[in-house]
């Protein structure tokens, strides 16, 4: 036989063999956007979604705790997934799966795997949340919303580089620019891993709600849109009717409230006081899509600091996220709308984006500003342990912007 036929012998032989070994299936069958999101016990329990193109009966999460080797395939616990049938346009209709795995250990490393038949995604491993007042840090961004793929996806990289063990990544809502398949497509891609190993907590935006046409007009509703909670699987434990979207989750020591500012803030402000007046946790940490004091543009969200600045200063909430503005903007230590000493009892607001949309800055509050920038593509490292919360922001060419500390 000679050297041409020897060759073309080998490569068939590798052909056959690869088509004995590998996955064969469409892309229609492959777990799509995989994302954890945080429960309310992240001590215990840990919440998965994807999708696929098509539907497959039967879809399970495989999980176990993570070992040195492959051996934790021996002790697989299956959880059957919830099936949700969704339409993306007026043809096309797509297949959302989500479980939740209740149970864990606190403090413990799982791995786990998402799909069907043999279609199964890559094993991904999670870490759960210390019973125990313990140290952690978590990731804070505001607005991805415009230009995801091109812009946004360096920031969520980067903010992965710099604090690769952060516990969680927090949104303070506009994930998209409208509530659109392609666009959450973006943020998908731009995240790429990072959603399969490091948990989310998000609040909705006004640009995450439903959008109708009224008169050839576009007008944007009140409720957030169905792909919301058709790709996040949050908890309920907040007001009737805005499940998944305002809610609060306990996390060593810290206790998080997650508000959703387009609807119901009434209702919120009087769900708010009660669980502030009993609770159990060191720090308080407030999430909401408005902010309290404007930074960007003429904006003027009122109705916010009408329905809940009372309570934010009843309760001594430590730290307010919020986005919007798409400016940078730090205030110093409030109450009431005033500077305090920063010895004193008070709580600080921050404005951050993650994108690359910019409006001028709001000169209205700027006596209230520690920090103040446009511009600026950014997102937040926060660390919390025993009696100081240290947080750094970092622009999006991983350079520190601003920083600062609170201690009790």
């Amino acid at each position: 036989m000679n050297k041409r036929l020897t060759s073309i012998a080998l490569i068939v032989h590798f052909l056959v063999i690869h088509a004995v070994y590998a996955q064969t299936y469409s892309l229609n069958e492959v777990p799509q956007r995989i994302i954890l999101n945080l429960t309310a016990s992240p001590e215990n329990s840990m919440a998965v979604t994807w999708r696929t193109n098509e539907e497959f009966k039967g879809s399970e999460v495989h999980y176990a705790v993570s070992t040195q080797w492959t051996d934790f395939k021996k002790s697989v616990t299956k959880v059957n997934a919830k099936t949700e049938k969704f339409r993306i346009d007026d043809h096309q209709f797509v297949y959302h799966y989500s479980g939740v795995l209740d149970g864990l250990k606190p403090g413990t490393t799982y791995v786990y795997r998402v799909g069907h038949d043999s279609v199964w995604s890559e094993w991904n491993q999670f870490k759960t949340a210390s019973k125990e007042n313990a140290p952690f840090k978590f990731v804070y961004f505001g607005d991805p919303q415009n230009n995801i793929k091109e812009h946004v996806s360096r920031v969520f990289r980067e903010a992965y580089k710099l604090a690769p063990d952060a516990g969680f990544w927090l949104y303070a809502g506009d994930l998209v620019a409208y509530p659109t398949d392609d666009l959450w497509g973006e943020l998908f891609y731009a995240a790429g891993f990072i959603y399969r190993v490091t948990p989310s907590i998000m609040v909705p935006g006004n640009h995450d709600r439903s959008v109708v046409l009224v008169d050839g007009k576009e007008e944007r509703l009140k409720t957030t849109d169905p792909i919301w909670n058709a790709h996040f699987t949050l908890p309920e434990n907040g007001i009737t009717g805005l499940e998944e979207t305002s809610y609060y989750v306990d996390y060593q020591g810290v206790r998080f409230l997650m508000l959703n500012t387009n609807d119901k803030l009434e209702e919120q402000a009087e769900w708010m006081e009660k669980l502030l007046s009993k609770n159990p946790n060191k720090w308080t940490i407030v999430t909401l899509h408005y902010p309290f004091y404007n930074s960007g543009s003429d904006h003027d969200t009122k109705a916010v600091r009408i329905a809940l600045l009372r309570i934010i200063d009843k309760y001594n909430v430590d730290l307010v996220l919020q986005g919007h503005d798409h400016t940078y903007a730090r205030t110093f230590k409030l109450r009431d709308g005033r500077v305090v000493p920063v010895d004193e009892k008070g709580t600080v607001y921050v404005v951050s984006v993650s994108g690359p949309k910019a409006y001028a800055i709001n000169t209205k509050y700027k006596d209230l500003m520690a920090k103040i920038g446009d511009q600026i593509s950014s997102f937040q490292v926060i660390s919390v342990e025993a009696n100081k919360l240290s947080f750094t922001s970092y622009t999006a060419a991983g350079v520190v912007y601003d920083s600062f500390e609170l201690r009790k």
